[in-house]
């Protein structure tokens, strides 16, 4: 199947890939907006963090359909190996790279470091300040695994050229080993962390891989995509791993912290997807109107991702003040009706991520034009030569 070659700023672009990024996204951001809730206690107006997936088991398949971060690492690995260029130096590299996904982070700084001392100030608990947080702050672990992964993408396109799919098994291997380590055997639990290098190396490995045509075949995508789901099904009767593939508060084990054997035969069912849906996903791109959708998420990909959080927090906070208590917002999620409720707030979300982001992109613009606006009473003309003058 031919690619969708737009150019880009590392050569060309595979529109397909990128709309599988975008999907990616949107799974994230939903699932941080269904399931997570903000509620309310009414002894001291304290906030803490729950989930419908606590208090209604049976919609763990919603994480199912949600939890995307597999996608994530596997078009990860794909744009970190298309973007080598011959020659350049590692550093270089890894700053061109790294720079779109640094770029949103002072602003973030910026903006909740002000924020959290008000609300202290205007006499919210510090347990609930630190619970806000926590929320803003959580999207990060991402970058910083990305980063890593993205470091050292030459030495796993080395990898990838040496050992082909045996080094794809020997991730697997290795996480089920520490998993066996961490439930059968007793180690600390500090050693089931390790799985977070294995477990998301996995599909940028693959990524790599794909990059240079392998997992290409409608065979390979079927193999990954039902040995995953086989061995997902497999795992959470027969193991005791949770159902549910996204955390849930106070539960004794979750899927992703740190990530577990089921979280990464999960992940190569994700893999084997992406790959099958490459093919009719390169056909819609064709579109003027799909390909202009794709351009836009992807500029906007990390703005996205680092400020949905902070994009409902600002929503509960806001209406808890205007209106007190609402359903669906502020309520225990312990009742099927708040699922319909929580679906009519995720517009109010998308408004506000939509509108800090248009915030967001008007300040450097604005930034520059204050920086190339001549003072009153020059006669100077803005641009490359205002430094000059000109009389």
């Amino acid at each position: 199947m031919p690619e969708d070659r737009s150019p880009g700023e590392d050569g060309y672009r595979d529109r397909a890939v990128d709309a599988l990024r975008a999907f990616a996204i949107l799974g994230v951001v939903l699932g941080h907006w269904l399931v997570t809730a903000l509620v309310v206690d009414a002894p001291g107006d304290r906030l803490h963090v729950t989930s419908p997936l606590k208090t209604m088991p049976e919609l763990a398949p919603l994480s199912w359909v949600l939890q995307t971060l597999a996608v994530f690492f596997l078009v990860g690995g794909y744009s970190a190996a298309r973007s080598l260029r011959p020659g350049e130096h590692w550093s270089h590299r890894l700053r061109r790279r790294l720079a779109r996904f640094a770029r949103p982070l002072p602003a973030l700084a910026i903006i909740w470091i002000p924020v959290a001392a008000a609300l202290s100030w205007a006499g919210l608990p510090g347990s609930s300040v630190r619970t806000l947080i926590e929320l803003v702050l959580s999207p990060l672990w991402f970058l910083c695994v990305y980063a890593v992964l993205t470091a050292f993408t030459p030495l796993i396109a080395a990898a990838w050229n040496r050992f082909g799919l045996a080094g794809a098994a020997l991730l697997v291997a290795g996480t089920a080993g520490i998993d066996v380590g961490r439930f059968v055997l007793g180690a600390p639990g500090w050693t089931g962390w390790a799985t977070v290098l294995t477990a998301w190396l996995l599909p940028f490995y693959l990524g790599v891989g794909w990059s240079g045509g392998a997992l290409r075949s409608r065979r390979a995508g079927l193999a990954l995509l039902g040995g995953g789901a086989a061995a997902t099904a497999l795992l959470v009767p027969l193991a005791g791993y949770p159902a549910s593939m996204v955390g849930v508060p106070g539960a004794a084990v979750s899927n992703l912290s740190p990530p577990t054997l089921a979280a990464v035969a999960f992940g190569l069912a994700q893999t084997g997807l992406a790959t099958l849906l490459h093919g009719p996903l390169t056909r819609w791109t064709r579109h003027a109107r799909a390909r202009s959708a794709i351009a836009a998420a992807n500029r906007s990909a990390m703005r996205i991702y680092l400020w949905h959080q902070t994009a409902m927090i600002f929503v509960t906070l806001g209406a808890l003040l205007a209106f007190g208590s609402l359903n669906g917002l502020h309520t225990v999620p312990d009742r099927p009706e708040w699922i319909a409720e929580r679906l009519a707030w995720l517009v109010a979300f998308g408004g506000a991520l939509a509108a800090g982001g248009a915030l967001a992109a008007a300040f450097p613009r604005l930034r520059r034009h204050a920086r190339d606006t001549p003072p009153p009473g020059t006669n100077a003309v803005p641009g490359p030569y205002f430094s000059r003058g000109v009389s």
